[in-house]
């Protein structure tokens, strides 16, 4: 399963980095790639990944997810 979320608020690579450092953790997340420049996260994963608490948290991350 492939997702992409729109983000706002990455400005630089660490800022991707970031994201993508939290979220590689989570349940279900096989592979992200964030875009600061797209202001997207694109997120490849299996049938346990939520995208839910995945957007939380990134929310939690101090980003803002555009729904």
């Amino acid at each position: 399963m492939e997702k992409v979320i729109k983000v706002e608020g990455m400005a630089c690579n660490a800022c991707e980095n970031r994201v993508q450092n939290a979220l590689k953790e989570m349940n279900g997340v096989e592979e992200v790639k964030a875009s600061h420049e797209n202001g997207t996260v694109t997120i490849k994963g299996n049938d346990n990944m939520n995208i839910e608490e995945i957007s939380s948290r990134i929310e939690d991350l101090g980003y803002d997810v555009i729904k």
